[in-house]
């Protein structure tokens, strides 16, 4: 895949199916994008474009924080995987954001993507305060040479699939109804980094990450997680948080790999989280904390049991 970031100096190289969006999370609404695109692809021998920002718009209008559900990284590794042929992340630059719609659809669309097929959600808008909408483009598209097809939005109960909903759930710690959501579990991708090894000496040796600050955690506490790393995959319990009974200074994200003795430092481990167990507590001692993690280990193996048959 053709991974094109932080320049408008790209072109495909044929004829294109593109869509358009933020794509943070590739939820399955995201997917039904996605996947079409791929289709049409593959019927009539396009090349496959996923067009998005490095930077979620409203960072630069509305000087939003960025809390994302996928990094970009991570959002460019799942594309990967399903097969797109380029992924574009524009930067989100004042030429870019004060460019009109019709200005868009010329310049990108046509002389740099040579689209000949767009795919969009009912609700996509674009360019200069989001003038343009799906309406333009099947206004406009015949005339420039690339036709336009509308999907309708993924619903779940009743109600629409969004990132927005997502990351209410996320924040709540339902972490089931989040991977129904998304289509798979919810996820950390971070080298595995040393830590103060003070799981190793109470028993309990983990890994340790630290997410990147635009990356969206659930609540601290102890999470049923599983986990691939080099290959292989393992099953464990995962903290989130600043772990008050030793006082870090920092978040981080470590993870107790079960019946896993192996030194896995410098490696990329994601880690994905399968069900909340309990919320992130200070305890007495760290005698008292070695006590508790007997007990949270043994909830996660009945839960992995009941859940995973493992």
């Amino acid at each position: 895949m053709k991974y094109i970031k932080n320049t408008l100096s790209f072109e495909t190289q044929r004829g294109s199916v593109v869509t358009l969006g933020k794509f943070d999370g590739l939820h399955r609404g995201h997917m039904l994008l996605v996947n079409r695109v791929l289709e049409v692809g593959r019927q009539e021998g396009l090349e496959t474009v996923i067009f998005t920002f490095a930077v979620p718009p409203s960072m630069r209008v509305a000087h939003e924080p960025a809390h994302q559900l996928l990094t970009n990284d991570e959002r460019h590794l799942r594309l990967e995987g399903y097969g797109v042929d380029m992924l574009i992340e524009c930067p989100f630059s004042d030429a870019v954001m004060h460019m009109e719609p019709e200005a868009f659809i010329r310049e990108i669309l046509v002389e740099k993507l040579h689209a000949a097929c767009v795919v969009v959600g009912t609700d996509f808008r674009f360019g200069y305060q989001r003038r343009g909408d799906v309406r333009m483009l099947e206004t406009l598209g015949p005339s420039c040479g690339f036709r336009t097809e509308i999907i309708q939005k993924a619903r779940e109960d009743g109600r629409e699939i969004s990132s927005t909903w997502i990351k209410e759930e996320l924040r709540k710690g339902s972490m089931e109804t989040v991977e129904r959501l998304l289509g798979y579990p919810y996820t950390v991708r971070e080298e595995i980094v040393h830590g103060r090894a003070l799981g190793r000496t109470i028993g309990v040796p983990t890994i340790n990450q630290v997410p990147v600050k635009e990356k969206l955690l659930p609540p601290y506490g102890v999470y049923v997680s599983r986990v691939k790393v080099g290959g292989q995959e393992f099953y464990g319990m995962t903290n989130i948080g600043v772990k008050p009974t030793v006082k870090e200074n920092f978040t981080g994200v470590e993870t107790y790999l079960f019946d896993c003795g192996q030194d896995l430092y410098g490696q990329m481990a994601e880690v994905a989280l399968l069900h909340f167990q309990r919320r992130e507590q200070k305890f007495p001692s760290v005698e008292a904390l070695q006590e508790h993690l007997k007990k949270d280990e043994k909830q996660a193996r009945q839960f992995l049991r009941e859940n995973y048959r493992v």
